[in-house]
């Protein structure tokens, strides 16, 4: 059997095993997507669980069980949140015709001292007149909400179903996972070697995955209650939903930041005035580029070191897979690939790739000549009759030691 593969096959090998899991990640979304979630949630509970069984001497089973249960309280106060801003949002919203028109000519004067030339024909000053006024006051109209509330609750019911499988995976995955990890090492074979880089990998992606999920919680806490206090000082109008929005969309690298800052802009330009808007928008860009080029650095350090083109990339392939889930998983998802790449024989230029430092050299590991010797000398053991034979010897593909029809065995 001839294993010497041109370039050209190898390369089509490869971008189809890609198109192969591309495609099988998509397909099964319903299945990966609570599954990688449940992983990352274990990552972070499992060492809180480890020092309650170890220190604190409470059963292993109750330490997972009282760290789910933190967990999940924590994701219902963030839900509460939610719950509490967004009615408090729309009853703040226009009861009467008269008041709706009130808004409509404060937002008029607004825009029309920032941009006199484009207002006319959207705002014109019957808001009778105004296609867009008819169709916020619409929208937001009784029977229209009252149309969206079934299609809520149906999508809120789905969530629901799938946050409880979520909890029993991850419910699991702590209890197991000491055993699993025992035998995903199994898995690679006895040699010690092979079996400490497994560990490795696994620790490093474990490592990479918490730092990113608990710093991060904690920038984005801080990150709200800043911007918190000053959309509030700022007067602005619905400042406790900006501020929440900008504590969840942070997850997101670079897109997600961007969409959180929009919403306070147009707040403070709509129903404050152009001036205030753009100190409340000069002031969000200065946060942001603080947190992210000294914060985020400084506290997460080189486990989360990926250059702006593969998290910007990646963002795009994962939402494409797994829709707005995967833009949120896409930084541990990525922090854990890099891990793995690092540690992987031949994968570490693409580890080197994705990061952010300097352009390095990268010398041919020792391991690489002993694993192809372990090898040659396992199939003459077995009397393989497989060609051993390895793209950089000069020979062009000639039988090399350790095939049992070569004059050399």
């Amino acid at each position: 059997m001839n294993l010497n593969l041109t370039t050209a096959t190898r390369i089509g090998l490869n971008l189809s095993a890609v198109l192969g899991i591309a495609a099988l990640l998509k397909l099964g979304a319903a299945l990966f997507v609570p599954l990688v979630l449940a992983v990352l949630l274990a990552s972070i509970l499992f060492p809180v669980a480890r020092f309650l069984h170890d220190f604190v001497r409470v059963p292993w089973f109750f330490s997972c069980v009282l760290v789910l249960l933190a967990a999940v309280a924590l994701f219902l106060v963030v839900v509460a949140a939610f719950g509490i801003a967004i009615p408090q949002t729309l009853e703040g919203l226009p009861k009467t015709e008269a008041a709706w028109q009130e808004q409509y000519r404060k937002i008029q004067t607004n825009l029309r001292a920032v941009l006199p030339a484009w207002i006319e024909m959207p705002y014109d000053d019957d808001p009778n007149q105004s296609y867009i006024y008819r169709h916020v006051r619409d929208y937001f109209s009784n029977s229209k909400m009252s149309e969206s509330l079934p299609t809520l609750a149906m999508g809120t019911a789905a969530r629901g179903w799938q946050a409880i499988l979520i909890m029993f995976i991850t419910l699991f995955l702590l209890l197991e996972g000491q055993m699993l990890a025992d035998k995903v090492r199994a898995i690679f074979g006895p040699s010690r070697e092979t079996q400490n880089r497994v560990s490795t990998a696994i620790a490093e992606m474990a490592a990479a995955i918490r730092a990113y999920l608990v710093w991060r919680t904690i920038v984005n806490l801080g990150l709200a209650l800043v911007l918190g206090a000053v959309y509030n000082a700022a007067g602005l109008k619905y400042w406790y939903l900006w501020a929440l929005l900008v504590a969840v969309l942070s997850y997101v690298p670079y897109l997600g930041t961007i969409a959180a800052g929009i919403p306070p802009f147009l707040d403070a330009l709509l129903f404050v005035d152009p001036l205030m808007a753009l100190g409340v928008g000069l002031f969000y860009v200065g946060v942001v580029t603080f947190e992210g080029y000294i914060i985020v650095p400084w506290v997460m350090g080189r486990s989360m070191d990926l250059n702006a083109t593969t998290v910007l990339l990646a963002c795009l392939f994962w939402e494409e897979i797994w829709g707005m889930s995967g833009l949120f998983l896409a930084m541990p998802i990525m922090a854990a690939l890099k891990a793995v790449c690092m540690q992987v024989d031949g994968w570490q230029g693409w580890g080197e790739l994705m990061g952010s430092g300097p352009a390095k050299p990268l010398a041919l590991l020792e391991t690489d000549g002993r694993s192809r010797i372990d090898s040659i000398a396992e199939a003459a053991a077995n009397g393989d009759a497989t060609v051993v034979m390895d793209h950089r010897d000069e020979k062009g593909g000639s039988p090399s030691v350790g095939d049992p029809k070569s004059d050399a065995f």
